[in-house]
């Protein structure tokens, strides 16, 4: 007999994998990698990920929902351009929806994703003593993917998930080991508010934050 747990599984398992893929990819175009405007083929992006056609189909859906990879018909795939508006346009979204998802998350967050925003904050200072920057933003990325997790607004998660990764790849082109100190310390900082529960400081830590990384 056929039994439903064993579909199941393998649908998490699959989850598994494109986000995996997703990681990798996002990854890789975030730290320039992957160069802005440069043509890719999907073999390109399945050696790149290290997973198979099925996981990395749909991470690059992903991927080109996120406004990040461009898929061109009769052309190929596109990794997406930066534009000189970039910067201004996503911080704008940021500094609205951040702030407010950081103190629904102080409040709402399970016992398990406040030590894992602990165990981020660990990994971004060890990062600061090694001058990892982009052992940073991969951190960063877990950093986002716990809150989006936590956050009970799912309207405000599905609007900040795409504008996150740009924002990170803006940053990452100009970054330097002075930024990240200050970053993570700001990182820290909010991680903190949202580990004790305290709603406003959270509110207050994470607009702190966006101001800094809203600097060119």
């Amino acid at each position: 007999m056929y039994d439903i747990s064993d579909r199941n599984g393998f649908v998490r398992m699959q989850e598994s994998l494109s986000h995996l893929a997703y990681l990798a990819l996002e990854h890789a175009i975030v730290t320039l990698a992957l160069v802005p405007a440069a043509l890719v083929t999907e073999k390109q992006l399945i050696d790149l990920a290290g997973h198979g056609r099925t996981p990395v189909r749909e991470a690059i859906q992903k991927l080109a929902w996120q406004g990040l990879i461009v898929v061109k018909p009769r052309v190929g795939l596109q990794i997406a351009e930066i534009n000189a508006e970039d910067h201004a346009n996503v911080m704008q979204v940021r500094r609205k929806l951040e702030p407010v998802a950081a103190a629904l998350v102080a409040d709402a967050a399970n016992e398990e994703q406040r030590l894992s925003l602990i165990a981020c904050a660990r990994a971004m200072e060890e990062c600061a003593i090694c001058g990892d920057l982009a052992g940073f933003f991969a951190a960063d990325k877990a950093f986002d993917e716990i809150l989006e997790d936590a956050c009970p607004n799912r309207f405000i998660t599905a609007a900040l998930g795409p504008v996150q990764t740009h924002s990170r790849r803006l940053w990452y082109s100009t970054a330097n080991p002075e930024r990240m100190d200050r970053s993570i310390f700001l990182h820290v900082a909010v991680i903190k508010a949202i580990q004790q529960g305290e709603v406003e400081q959270a509110r207050k830590t994470m607009a702190d934050l966006i101001d800094y990384l809203s600097q060119k």
